[in-house]
């Protein structure tokens, strides 16, 4: 094992935590999902950037189980809305809002734009096992499609389609999206970077 494992994965969605598993597999890494760990904790994603919320969740998590600790925020980013909702994505309609509300709203606004260029935006933080941060990015365009199409993958995948592709995120295989996807840009930095730690290691 790594010095990094057990990992405790910072996020209640389990949506995410597949993604995650499937993800980071092949590495040798106990992950902890954090709902399995512990259910008590609260973090309140009130950062002002997608960084700033994935570091407070990472460190929150670290900090209670004094394990290595790994979240992510993601915000989709609409060319219309200034770049809105971004941070704000998970709550887009309301503190309260289920990922449908959220969904509903955003093609209310949309309804009749015909600008509808969109990008997801992940934001991966890892605190080590020492409490040193390290964040990596990942990104995917695409666009709003005009309405939902398909029934997997989770949040506002019905509505996005990446570019280069005729379906929405929730259309497609899960393998598939996850070859494309935000979050894997992010998480294959994070592989390239672990990577690194373990020829360190065999030195």
């Amino acid at each position: 094992m790594t010095a990094l494992s057990p990992l405790v994965l910072a996020t209640g969605n389990t949506g995410k935590v597949d993604e995650l598993r499937a993800l980071l597999v092949g590495l040798d890494l106990t992950l902890l999902p954090a709902n399995e760990l512990d259910r008590s904790l609260t973090v309140v994603e009130d950062a002002d950037t997608l960084a700033g919320n994935a570091q407070k969740k990472a460190r929150a998590y670290h900090e209670h189980t004094g394990r290595a600790a790994l979240a992510d925020d993601t915000g989709l980013e609409v060319a219309a809305l200034d770049g809105g909702p971004g941070v704000h994505t998970a709550r887009f309609a309301g503190a309260d809002a289920t990922p449908e509300d959220n969904k509903q709203k955003l093609l209310r606004v949309m309804d009749g734009v015909s600008d509808r260029r969109a990008r997801f935006r992940t934001v991966v933080a890892l605190i080590d096992a020492d409490g040193a941060t390290h964040t990596f990015e990942g990104r995917c365009e695409g666009t709003i499609a005009a309405a939902p199409h398909g029934d997997g993958g989770f949040g506002y995948d019905p509505i996005f389609r990446p570019d280069g592709y005729d379906q929405t995120f929730a259309e497609m295989p899960a393998e598939a999206k996850n070859e494309i996807s935000h979050r894997r840009k992010a998480l294959d930095a994070l592989r390239a970077f672990l990577s690194s730690l373990e020829s360190d290691t065999d030195r």
